[in-house]
């Protein structure tokens, strides 16, 4: 009876140490940290370059995309929604979505669209 709790035990030890090992290549490497700068560079640069340019009425959601687009870049990598466990991904953007929904029920409230 004690080889079966004593083999379970090293299988169970053997499982979370292998577990451990993982977990330390759990993230982003410093190639993508280089390349999400370089992506974040470039976007600026489309955003400073947009405000030179006339653009007329496209103006607006061309920036309102580059933002976007940066936002979630920055989310995904330096705040690891990305390499985490996907309930706090989730969890995020349930926030983020309810807060837009205020932000948006506010706007309303005091009639911002209606000028």
């Amino acid at each position: 009876m004690t080889d079966t709790i004593d083999d379970t035990t090293e299988e169970a030890t053997g499982d979370v140490a292998d577990e451990h090992a993982h977990d330390d290549h759990h993230g982003p490497t410093d190639a993508v940290f280089v390349k999400t700068f370089v992506f974040l560079a470039i976007v600026t640069a489309l955003e400073v370059a947009a405000s030179y340019v006339e653009l007329g009425v496209a103006f607006l959601p061309i920036l309102l995309g580059l933002m976007i687009a940066k936002f979630f870049t920055v989310v995904l990598v330096f705040m690891h929604v990305k390499y985490d466990a996907a309930i706090f991904g989730r969890l995020f953007y349930i926030g983020l979505a309810l807060a837009a929904a205020v932000y948006l029920a506010t706007l309303l409230t005091f009639q911002f669209f209606d000028s």
